[in-house]
């Protein structure tokens, strides 16, 4: 392994000793934040008030010393409150635009399934083109750009389900559960004088992050790797208890996160463990239950280990050799 390749190593070690201070016995939550953070992904962070989102979310900014904006979602939010909006200057009668909390490194779109469709849909060219069209004028956003969207459960009271359109640009979907009762005791008593977030320090920085990107899309993917991806997302397109599989997008991000995920366990190659590793989270969000699934408690997760069980591996189709 060459100096740079020890030093990316370096940083993710660090990474992983900065998020483990505050988000104690979840280990693989840790290290799909990182994937997502290396693929270049979005992260949407779903599960019950009080267990951690926004707190996952401040302290993967903090460690990577980025610029970090937050945006509490409301139901009357607009998009220019995001965005930005031309001002009117009465000196000489001009507008200046002033750039809205989209323009950073990091977005923390917070409870982001509390503010309408409409206002949520102002992310999408954003999460995917990186710049935003603004009263007709296109703006690039800084390198690296990262939202980290938390929302609550669709069942509960003020929520609009995120449209599937939008849904479908987060690399990951990652529920952080209730913790064990010994670590949610380390938790009472870990705040007894501070925050843990208080002892979080800076990781790496911007440039390490765009560096540590860049090396993570060197990582090779033999194409039989690749064929068996499109075979997973084809199996979901025809899945008796889906009325929608997976996108082109999402067979994409799924590539990416296996290089990803390969980059994190030391190797430039990727193998098959690594598609299967990261598969649910990457896929299982992006899916839509028919009504009878929905209704019977079929849950999207069981369905991707279900495809993962089915497809076998080595398939050698079209895919391979186009």
């Amino acid at each position: 392994m060459d100096h740079m390749a020890c030093e990316h190593q370096e940083y993710l070690s660090a990474l992983r000793t900065q998020l483990g201070r505050v988000i104690l016995g979840k280990p693989e939550v840790i290290e799909n934040v990182i994937i997502a953070v290396l693929s270049g992904g979005h992260i949407l962070v779903e599960d019950v008030p009080g267990v951690g989102k926004t707190t996952l979310a401040k302290t993967l900014a903090k460690s990577l010393s980025a610029d970090f904006k937050r945006v509490q979602f409301t139901p009357d939010l607009l998009p220019t409150d995001i965005l930005g909006s031309s001002v009117y200057n009465p000196r000489d009668g001009s507008f200046i635009f002033k750039q809205g909390p989209i323009f950073t490194n990091i977005l923390l779109a917070d409870e982001i399934n509390r503010a309408s469709p409409r206002t949520q849909s102002s992310l999408l060219e954003a999460m995917s083109e990186r710049q935003a069209s603004i009263e007709g004028k296109t703006h690039p956003l800084p390198a690296p750009f990262l939202v980290i969207a938390t929302q609550n459960p669709v069942e509960f009271h003020g929520t609009y389900p995120l449209p599937e359109a939008q849904l479908d640009r987060f690399a990951m979907n990652i529920n952080l559960g209730y913790p064990a009762r010994a670590q949610e005791v380390e938790v009472l008593y870990g705040q007894f004088h501070h925050h843990p977030l208080d002892d979080v320090t800076a990781a790496a920085d911007s440039a390490a992050v765009v560096a540590l990107q860049t090396e993570v899309r060197s990582v090779k993917v033999d194409r039989r790797i690749g064929n068996y991806i499109v075979e997973l997302a084809d199996a979901t397109r025809h899945h008796p208890a889906l009325k929608m599989g997976c996108s082109p997008r999402g067979s994409l991000l799924l590539f990416r996160n296996t290089q990803a995920h390969a980059f994190v366990a030391r190797r430039d190659y990727a193998v098959i463990e690594d598609v299967k590793a990261v598969a649910v989270p990457t896929l299982a969000h992006r899916l839509a239950l028919d009504t009878q699934a929905k209704y019977s408690g079929v849950r999207k997760e069981e369905i991707v280990r279900e495809i993962l069980e089915r497809v076998p591996v080595g398939i050698l189709g079209k895919a391979e050799h186009a």
